[in-house]
């Protein structure tokens, strides 16, 4: 992949849970470039997205 969002209209959705789990796991996160976090903090938030999206999708299937 690189990294090209493959659905446009999915930039907003996308953009909006990165800032959701972020909060939710206290991490602060500005708009444009966040090159101040720890890629601790990083992987925290990307791995919590993942795992929501695995949920949602798990739960899109019953």
């Amino acid at each position: 992949m690189n990294g090209k969002i493959v659905v446009p209209e999915a930039k907003q959705a996308m953009d909006n849970l990165k800032y959701e789990v972020a909060q939710s796991v206290g991490v602060e996160l500005k708009n444009g470039y966040n090159g101040n976090i720890t890629s601790r903090q990083a992987g925290s938030v990307g791995g919590e997205m993942v795992k929501r999206m695995v949920k949602e999708y798990e739960n899109s299937k019953k």
